[in-house]
């Protein structure tokens, strides 16, 4: 369903009323597009006080192609009336309290001339278990970076990346994708990354080529744009659903050459036939697959509550477990899960699907460092907020525009905007991207 308000806003009456009523003004964002691969206009890499990792942060920022320009330099490129359309300060040197000025110091002159629908990423470290002064400055950060995405408006995002000294140049594909039309609907989020190093892309354009994915889930929606998106990165996907929605998984496969899997992820023998089904193996496992059952809880009887914990849980530990136990995975590989932001913040009527989505989240933090140490593959999550799907068309009129604008960008993100977060997880660049759970939503006013 089109969001109206948005269309309104965009308007010379819309600008004028919101102005005078102080109602949300969302921004048009800027996805992806093949017309629109990068951000237009420079890029300031900024530092805040000493750092070790300077030149390196320097030399990979460049690499990126992206413009990179001191402040007030002028534009090195096309832009937006020179204005910097990404700004990416280096904090990892911020150790002490005193050294949070130096934040200030840097941003304050430059945070009004970002173009809309930039991206700010500021870098930090982890806070040391051994130095509660380096801990707090460092912590320090993630609450100026989410209260600054909670201010900066005009479409523009900030996040927090933790980089492992050692291991910047682990970076990279992190840093492209969040100074990217890609992460659109990604804001006010905290990554952290480790030093694993990252696997070879010949062509960023196609990082995925030579890749095997299977998405469960599919046939529409989430499932089936992330399926999408993973295509046109040069992967080759398998498309798996219930066999009830046949006719729009062998549509969705066929339009993108893919191959179809019907299939119930819950029966006994489904790790099985996906094994049989993809004999080279898999070097990217999504587990999209989920099912609501809402009611409260004094009202929701067992057989509404199974069934969302099999779909969206139990079918995930299981066929992860065997496919890893098989070795259909391959060493180098993705697991992307499927959370959700019910599963950080809890919601109204779903007992039932926010246990089971924050059973994924737990799935993720404790499979991660084992399947990496074990078998070289890592275990992330997206955590979608409120996506523009049949499902939040169906919801009443009220409910959903509070649920479209309760979130940085008063808006509602769309399914492409999950699987772009997908796609960056599977790339083999992003090796050092493992145990997140990162949101997609906006920076949505509910949950941390």
């Amino acid at each position: 369903m089109a969001d109206r308000y948005l269309h309104f806003t965009g308007t010379a009456p819309g600008r004028f009323l919101t102005r005078r009523l102080g109602l949300p003004r969302p921004a048009a964002l800027r996805r992806w597009s093949p017309g629109t691969p990068t951000l237009d206009g420079p890029l300031l890499h900024l530092t805040a006080g000493d750092s070790a990792v300077t030149g390196r942060l320097g030399a990979l920022l460049a690499a990126t192609g992206l413009d990179v320009a001191e402040p007030g330099a002028p534009a090195p490129g096309p832009g937006t009336s020179g204005r910097p359309a990404g700004i990416v300060l280096d904090a990892t040197g911020v150790v002490t309290p005193d050294g949070l000025a130096r934040v200030h110091a840097a941003l304050h002159p430059v945070i009004r001339s970002l173009a809309p629908g930039g991206r700010v990423v500021v870098l930090g470290v982890r806070p040391s278990a051994d130095d509660h002064h380096q801990a707090a400055a460092q912590q320090a950060l993630e609450g100026f970076v989410r209260s600054l995405g909670k201010e900066i408006g005009r479409g523009a995002t900030v996040q927090l990346l933790r980089i492992a000294p050692e291991g910047v140049d682990a970076a990279e594909s992190t840093l492209r994708f969040l100074l990217s039309p890609r992460s659109a609907y990604v804001s006010g989020q905290v990554i952290e990354l480790t030093a694993a190093v990252p696997g070879p892309v010949a062509d960023w354009a196609s990082p995925l080529a030579g890749r095997t994915a299977l998405v469960t889930g599919a046939a529409r929606g989430i499932g089936a744009s992330v399926a999408s998106v993973l295509a046109r990165d040069g992967a080759q996907v398998f498309c798996l659903d219930v066999p009830a929605a046949h006719d729009e998984l062998a549509a969705t496969a066929e339009r993108l050459g893919a191959t179809a899997l019907p299939l119930d992820i819950t029966a006994d023998d489904a790790a099985e036939r996906i094994a049989d089904a993809v004999p080279g193996g898999l070097d990217v496992l999504v587990h999209n697959a989920g099912i609501t059952r809402d009611r409260r809880l004094a009202n929701m009887p067992a057989d509404r509550w199974a069934p969302v914990i099999d779909v969206n849980l139990g079918s995930v530990l299981r066929t992860t477990d065997a496919l890893l136990e098989a070795g259909t995975l391959h060493r180098g590989g993705r697991i992307v899960a499927t959370a959700s932001i019910a599963g950080i913040a809890g919601n109204n009527g779903q007992t039932n699907y926010a246990a089971s989505k924050a059973g994924v989240i737990g799935l993720v933090r404790s499979l991660a460092p084992r399947a990496a140490a074990d078998h070289g593959i890592t275990v992330n999550a997206v955590a979608p907020g409120f996506i523009e799907t049949k499902m939040t068309a169906a919801v009443p009129l009220f409910i959903r525009e509070a649920g479209r604008r309760m979130n940085s960008l008063a808006q509602g993100g769309l399914p492409v905007d999950v699987a772009e977060t997908t796609a960056w997880f599977a790339q083999p660049g992003s090796a050092a991207v493992n145990g997140q759970v990162v949101r997609v939503c906006g920076q949505s006013l509910l949950g941390a």
